[in-house]
C-alpha cells in the first residue's frame, strides 16, 4: 500500500508493472518515501491515518 495525500493505492508486484510502483514510493532523494515499513509480505509506505488503523487498529 501507498499513502500519497488522502489517497491510499495498492499494488502487486507480479502483476503491476515495477516502473509504476518505483515511481510512487521513491521519494525526491531516491530512497524509499517515509515512514516506510514491512508488514509480513506487505509494504506500506508514506502516511495516511485511516491507513494505519486498518492495520494496526
Amino acid at each position: 500500500m501507498v499513502a500519497k495525500g488522502k489517497k491510499v493505492l495498492s499494488f502487486d508486484p507480479r502483476k503491476d508493472d515495477l516502473d509504476d510502483i518505483a515511481a510512487v514510493v521513491i521519494g525526491p532523494s531516491g530512497n524509499l518515501r517515509a515512514p516506510s515499513m514491512k508488514l509480513g509480505k506487505s509494504w506500506l509506505v508514506g502516511f495516511n491515518e485511516e491507513a494505519y488503523t486498518r492495520q494496526f487498529g
